[in-house]
């Protein structure tokens, strides 16, 4: 069952109780003597979302476990399959994973919630989308108003924010930020954000601290006061990042064309962070940082735009041969990105008019 039809400018009251219906009932229809599995994204927004869908379905009698996606791994890929066919699960939500015309694992109840620019509409499970909708609601506010369908979860309004603050900063326009703002202090919020983004961006790129953190906090002061030990491991990732960012920003954008790139080796996940500083001072540039340190064997990329250039568009014009499509060009209009191996991404660089000094060796 697809969401596929012509939604509103903005998430109305009615379209928020049309989807909690759809979820309630399609959690209903899940095997309830086994547990439901769930994939979710390791940023603050998937991290989130799976910290609210796993707390709601417990809540609610279901039991549930959380795998979250780190890097180089794909929901859609063959290993992914295989490790899913292998557990012994009821039913499965992806958070914040992106979309594809077909479910992972072919026969299982699905359920994806997700406010990406779609890859595909799946027929054979049910799909929560923000996508399309002004503002665009993050995952994390989905998962918010899809888990009170199936039990209370007024309390965990501090988690959706979270989400809406790390993919949106601020400027959401969501009633729901500004109650949690209110109720939780902005502030409070903010550094939280931070802190559990901190993880997946550290050289180890594992975000199982800020899960579990984010599974018995009670709030963002309870993640901020150190009452409880992953508080510790999160502020460790963060101390890391930032050295990695100082170095980062230290390197200086090579320009032709409308595209400005940063090139960057490190084990740390900062290339999509450089990338963003630099959107603000190449306001008429496609501002692209490069990482070659970050995955062996591969060139992770981040493109940031301060004009309202279509990156996904940008990207498909530029996609070179070898580029994956579920590791290249997806997310959002304005902050896009991917992973090239070596090869595609010098023949990437050449397409946007760079020298052979700029390339990878293979």
């Amino acid at each position: 069952m697809s969401d596929a039809s012509i939604e509103p400018p903005h998430p109305t009251g009615a379209w928020v109780a049309a989807r909690r219906r759809a979820f309630r009932d399609a959690v209903a229809a899940f095997n309830a003597t086994r547990p439901v599995l769930i994939l979710g994204h390791h940023d603050a927004d998937g991290l989130s979302s799976a910290a609210i869908l796993f707390r709601a379905l417990e809540r609610s009698g279901q039991h549930a476990r959380v795998r979250l996606l780190g890097r180089g791994e794909n929901a859609w890929s063959p290993e992914m399959a295989s490790e899913l066919r292998a557990q012994d699960i009821g039913g499965l939500i992806l958070a914040d994973l992106g979309t594809r015309a077909e479910p992972p694992l072919a026969g299982m109840a699905t359920v994806l919630l997700d406010h990406h620019v779609p890859t595909g509409v799946p027929e054979a499970a049910l799909l929560v989308s923000g996508h399309g909708l002004r503002p665009t609601p993050t995952t994390s506010l989905l998962a918010w108003w899809c888990a009170g369908a199936v039990a209370e979860v007024d309390d965990l309004l501090w988690l959706a924010a979270l989400g809406i603050i790390g993919d949106m900063e601020e400027a959401s326009g969501f009633h729901e930020l500004a109650a949690a703002r209110e109720r939780w202090s902005i502030t409070a919020l903010r550094r939280a954000v931070s802190l559990i983004n901190a993880p997946r961006r550290a050289s180890a790129g594992d975000a199982a601290p800020a899960l579990a953190l984010l599974l018995k906090a009670d709030g963002p002061k309870a993640v901020l006061s150190g009452e409880y030990p992953e508080t510790a491991v999160l502020q460790a990732s963060k101390a890391e990042v930032q050295e990695a960012l100082a170095e980062g920003r230290r390197v200086a954008p090579h320009i032709r064309g409308e595209v400005a790139l940063i090139p960057l080796h490190s084990a740390c996940q900062i290339h999509p962070l450089i990338a963003q500083q630099w959107k603000g001072r190449l306001k008429d540039k496609v501002v692209i940082a490069a990482n070659t340190g970050y995955r062996p064997g591969w060139v992770h990329f981040a493109a940031r735009s301060g004009q309202d250039t279509d990156l996904i568009g940008f990207l498909r014009r530029h996609r070179p041969d070898g580029a994956d499509p579920m590791n290249y060009g997806n997310g959002h209009p304005q902050a896009s990105g991917g992973a090239l191996p070596p090869s595609a991404w010098n023949r990437f660089l050449a397409g946007l008019g760079f020298g052979a000094d700029l390339e990878v060796p293979a």
